[in-house]
């Protein structure tokens, strides 16, 4: 039995390998004693099961002492037959103990769409991988994987993932899709129905903004999120630049409606003539001028490679919205679509440059380009995105 620990300022590992059983025990005790004798100021002890190949009771007995010496400990990355034995023995049910996580290969498959958390990968006919930036946390996941659940019971058409996998250093989460493609690859196979696939996409969004989020829900506050996600850039843009974005945001009226935050096409998939959404991280409520905004942002006014990010031509894109918006507002005339799109298009520049707070490693090149592009789209027409903004409490939902 090989015993070593690492200490992060408090958060100390304690990394298993080999058997923990009655020939063990003894020395192990004293080799665990030793070790965390040394980390002074112990705030959660985590065991790394990761090279534990069998455990006792006699080595389940020594998991039990810790846990109850320190309030936040928890066991990780266990092998299949160790993880057994802790469910089984009833230990899963008094304190944490995760799996170890499978390792897949996106080698040579499908790219389906790239956008700033991540890239989405086809496995094979049944199988889809969201493979995320290098910094994601796993808790960053499972919170995604919380969002995805807590929709679904509300209503939304969500596909929900209960694996998540190591794909090289980085997560994935795998969806168990039967035959589906995103919106765009649809859209890009067969053009000429772009008008029916319009009309599903607008049935999309009036269905989630049609569903009431309880006060005790765990979704969050999409304008709360918003906010956040504009400070965080303040890095990057000017002082005054921060503070007229934050003014559009608070012009957006408030509401309790289910939002998905980033429902562009390549984030609905078609199933059995049927939409459903993945990429559930930015869930929120909210009022819908958020969602619209958004979809505006990476449909129509997108910073970046339109195609790689999207998954179908920017001319194919921009004409889907377009459609989209018509069915969205169905009933209403030209003059009034025409006043909710100018809305759409204000709120939309939050969302233009709030992304880059999905991640603190883009490169400089795209920083540069976001900087140069807030000259042309917002400075240069804040009088009129201000007036614009004076009007949001209209826009009845």
């Amino acid at each position: 039995m090989h015993i070593t620990v690492t200490n992060n300022n408090g958060s100390v590992v304690l990394s298993l390998n080999g058997r923990l059983d009655i020939a063990t025990n003894a020395q192990a005790v004293a080799d665990i004693e030793s070790l965390l004798a040394q980390c002074g100021v112990i705030r959660d002890l985590t065991c790394d099961a990761g090279g534990l190949d069998y455990i006792s009771s006699s080595g389940l007995r020594i998991l039990m002492g810790l846990s109850k010496r320190y309030n936040n400990f928890s066991v990780v990355n266990c092998k299949s037959d160790v993880y057994q034995v802790f469910d089984l023995t009833g230990f899963t049910k008094i304190m944490p103990i995760k799996k170890a996580l499978r390792h897949l290969s996106v080698d040579g498959c499908q790219v389906i769409g790239a956008g700033g958390v991540g890239t989405v990968y086809r496995l094979d006919e049944d199988t889809i991988i969201k493979v995320f930036r290098e910094e994601t946390t796993i808790d960053e996941v499972q919170t995604e994987i919380t969002m995805a659940k807590e929709s679904f019971v509300l209503g939304m058409p969500t596909a929900i993932s209960y694996d998540i996998v190591h794909v090289g250093n980085r997560l994935g989460l795998v969806y168990e899709l039967l035959n589906a493609d995103t919106l765009s690859r649809c859209a890009s196979k067969e053009p000429e129905r772009i008008d029916e696939f319009a009309r599903m996409y607008a049935q999309l969004f009036k269905q989630l903004h049609s569903i009431h989020v309880p006060l005790n829900s765990v979704i969050p506050s999409a304008l709360e999120a918003e906010v956040k996600a504009v400070k965080h850039i303040g890095r990057y843009f000017d002082a005054a630049d921060i503070d007229l974005l934050l003014r559009v945001v608070d012009c957006i009226p408030a509401g309790d409606r289910l939002l998905h935050c980033d429902l562009q096409t390549k984030n609905a998939m078609m199933q059995n003539g049927e939409l459903m959404l993945i990429d559930m991280g930015e869930v929120g409520y909210g009022h819908p001028l958020v969602d619209l905004g958004h979809s505006y942002s990476s449909m129509v006014s997108l910073v970046g490679p339109y195609e790689e990010i999207i998954g179908m031509p920017a001319e194919l894109g921009h004409d889907l919205w377009h459609r989209m918006i018509g069915y969205y507002f169905e009933g209403c005339s030209a003059a009034e679509l025409a006043h909710r799109l100018e809305q759409i298009k204000a709120v939309s520049v939050v969302r233009n440059f709030s992304w880059l707070a999905l991640s603190d490693s883009f490169p400089e090149s795209l920083i540069s380009e976001c900087q140069q592009l807030f000259e042309e789209r917002v400075t240069r027409h804040k009088d009129e995105i201000t007036a614009i903004c004076q009007t949001l409490d209209d826009f009845a939902i």
